[in-house]
């Protein structure tokens, strides 16, 4: 299976609410003016494209329409999927690569975003592409998340860094950094704990980790990807902006677009902290991951 029909399947059920709201709301012949583009915030604001991403984008439409470049209501719909391909196409989907390896990525993200499991499909992807990868367990207050992370390592035969229970997270971080440059890794991948936005000790915790980075390899991390859940909604956007601020997101690893009609909330995530999206969750198995591809998202999302 292809990624566009992967993505298609995943987006099925926001593409009810985007596509079939947008087919309901343009049909055809409809003479295109400011009560169809009333009609056509409400669409999206119902697939949680926001409110701010939305109203840009229908300010690009009405600009459009009355410089003439958009002049009927059936090229409305090329024309937004055409728009907001193009704003998550910004950055690209590549991993920075670290000068000199190995590259650091540090994992973030809320309770239950499915963030471990990420990491194991990203381990599993980097090993695809021929890479040797060193695993640090810095989420060191569940013993089940070291036990997880412990199971991805041996699923994807790459070392891991651990310590016992309760020990300081960054110390792990550390560890798993130094390991990493000593046993010449490509990349060391550094799961951190699940923690809400709002917690600020643990948010600063965060912070520590990334210094703790540092003192083992002074340019780490090169990335710090945060892990999204699209079930979030909106709520993903408040998570974004809250961990950008303190740790400066590098990029976003989108997960259970297949479980949701809210994935219109990556376009505004995107458009919120101007971050690229670098991966998307397929589905529950360790290779479903793809690297994010701002053109067949797009198409998924807006072609029924």
């Amino acid at each position: 299976m292809g990624l566009l029909d992967k993505l298609r399947g995943g987006l099925a059920k926001t593409r009810d609410v985007l596509a079939g709201g947008l087919r309901k709301v343009l049909f055809l012949g409809r003479t295109l003016d400011e009560a169809l583009i009333t009609d056509l915030e409400e669409v999206l604001i119902k697939a949680d494209v926001g409110p701010k991403t939305t109203a840009g984008l229908l300010d690009e439409l009405r600009a459009a329409w009355k410089s003439g470049e958009v002049k009927k209501s059936e090229e409305v719909a090329p024309f937004l999927e055409k728009r907001v391909a193009e704003r998550l196409r910004q950055g690209g989907n590549a991993i920075v690569a670290a000068p000199v390896p190995p590259t650091v990525i540090l994992v973030c993200g809320v309770n239950g975003s499915g963030k471990t499991t990420s990491i194991g499909k990203l381990t599993k992807w980097l090993k695809r592409e021929g890479h040797r990868v060193v695993l640090g367990a810095a989420d060191t207050f569940r013993a089940a998340a070291v036990e997880q992370l412990t199971i991805w390592s041996e699923r994807n035969g790459v070392e891991i860094v651990k310590q016992a229970q309760g020990s300081d997270p960054a110390a792990v971080a550390f560890d798993a950094a130094s390991a990493g440059r000593a046993r010449k890794a490509d990349y060391v991948v550094i799961d951190t704990a699940g923690r809400l936005h709002t917690q600020q000790n643990l948010m600063q915790e965060l912070e520590k980790i990334r210094r703790a980075v540092r003192k083992a390899i002074p340019d780490g991390p090169h990335e710090t990807l945060l892990v999204i859940d699209a079930t979030n909604g909106q709520n993903a956007i408040r998570q974004a902006e809250q961990f950008h601020k303190v740790v400066g997101v590098t990029g976003i690893f989108v997960t259970k677009l297949d479980g949701t009609a809210k994935g219109g909330a990556l376009i505004a995530v995107r458009d919120t902290i101007h971050v690229p999206v670098k991966f998307i969750g397929t589905g529950e198995q360790i290779d479903d991951i793809e690297a994010f591809d701002a053109d067949a998202f797009a198409s998924a999302l807006f072609r029924s």
